[in-house]
């Protein structure tokens, strides 16, 4: 009887402090260092994301869940509380900024750096240059003997977005766009197929996985001329800083959870001194130029 009695008590002791344990590093207990918290990401941004949460978990006491989707359906999912941090390549729309007033929520927007959407072609085709008004015409149904296709990574994703506001179209055509799932596919898509162009995220083209190193030895990245704008330019971190590449794109982490949790703490890492030297080494543009300390000896 004793035996069984000190048993049962060491059994519920046990349990006990394995029941607190995962209480302190679950969000009942966060903080802006500590805790657990899933962060929706873009997944056109998810290389530099997956990056910045490898090092904020190394050095604090936190688990991040990293949730990629394409920009809609990370959109919807933060408006429905799936989480309530997300990391765009724009700001909220007014809808959206309604949403969150109307639950008494302000949104916290911190830039955290530049992006670009990046043009690619089949190595077989030599003309490494493109202007900008011939992909938009040709989004608009002008023929060009150029351009056979343009292929997106996914009909919701931020870079389709992005293509038809500049074109100033509601909705992508059907003729001569296609769509797969993934940035992955994209590159496979266009290693594979002369003649079309490829529409991705510079991130992913800076920090391939694995799976699409192979892919980048058959393709070419593009250098562009803007709109009435003289040269061409590639998507380089200098290009990008200077002004010159026509399509950068700033990045935010958005912030609703409404009180001091680790959504605030990650922004303020990822727009710190360590976040933006991660930026700045994935070839990115940081929001600043993280400085360099040096050691003159005698």
């Amino acid at each position: 009887m004793k035996l069984t009695l000190s048993f049962s008590v060491v059994f519920v002791i046990l349990f006990s402090s394995l029941f607190f344990c995962c209480k302190n590093f679950s969000g009942d207990n966060e903080t802006i260092l500590k805790g657990e918290v899933t962060v929706i990401v873009d997944e056109t941004l998810k290389p530099i994301i997956e990056d910045q949460i490898a090092v904020f978990e190394g050095e604090y006491n936190a688990r991040i869940v990293l949730d990629s989707k394409s920009e809609k359906e990370a959109s919807l999912a933060f408006v429905k509380d799936t989480s309530r941090i997300i990391v765009l390549s724009r700001k909220l729309n007014d809808s959206e900024i309604k949403y969150f007033e109307s639950i008494k929520i302000t949104p916290k927007t911190t830039k955290i750096g530049t992006d670009a959407i990046a043009f690619i072609s089949n190595k077989k085709n030599k003309d490494t240059l493109i202007a900008l008004q011939d992909v938009v015409d040709f989004m608009k149904g002008v023929s060009n003997n150029r351009i056979k296709g343009l292929v997106f990574d996914n009909p919701n994703s931020s870079t389709v977005r992005y293509m038809n506001e500049l074109a100033g179209l509601e909705s992508s055509p059907e003729k001569g766009i296609y769509s797969v799932k993934r940035n992955e596919d994209v590159l496979k898509f266009v290693s594979e197929n002369d003649g079309i162009i490829g529409v991705v995220g510079l991130n992913w083209l800076y920090q391939p996985t694995e799976e699409i190193k192979d892919y980048l030895k058959k393709i070419n990245v593009l250098s562009v001329k803007g709109i009435g704008k003289e040269g061409f330019f590639a998507p380089t971190q200098n290009n990008i800083a200077e002004g010159t590449y026509p399509l950068a794109r700033d990045l935010f982490i958005i912030n609703c959870q409404g009180y001091s949790g680790l959504g605030m703490g990650f922004a303020s890492f990822v727009a710190g001194d360590i976040g933006q030297r991660i930026i700045l080494k994935s070839g990115l543009l940081p929001i600043r130029i993280p400085g360099r300390k040096l050691l003159i000896l005698d």
